[in-house]
């Protein structure tokens, strides 16, 4: 049996256990090379970096209100922050753009 004093010990080891175990599964990243690499692209060609631009959409196109008789019904959030490599999609979007303005002189608000 647990005593009252001895309580509080123990629940504070475990939560230091528990949050140990976090920070060790959180380091051992298994998408860490196709993170890499995303982020090794580089972005030197003007049909590629439209093609990316293109393929790659601004804002997530996931999030959508279901109204049924001119009420709001379900709001269904932005699902891109799931993805465990959105920042790198993201990215890479972020440098094809920065390609075409600053290489291309290219307008790009029509990718907007």
């Amino acid at each position: 049996m647990l005593k009252t004093n001895s309580q509080p010990i123990i629940l504070h080891t475990f939560i230091n256990q528990i949050a140990e175990n976090h920070q060790v599964r959180s380091k051992f990243d298994l998408l860490r090379k196709v993170r890499q690499w995303f982020d090794a692209i580089e972005v030197d060609n003007p049909e590629f970096a439209k093609f990316i631009a293109k393929l790659i959409p601004a804002q997530c196109p996931f999030e959508r209100d279901i109204i049924l008789f001119g009420r709001k019904i379900v709001h269904i959030p932005p699902l891109c922050k799931f993805n465990p490599l959105y920042d790198q999609f993201v990215g890479l979007r972020f440098r094809a753009l920065c390609y075409l303005v600053d290489e291309c002189g290219e307008d790009i608000q029509s990718y907007y």
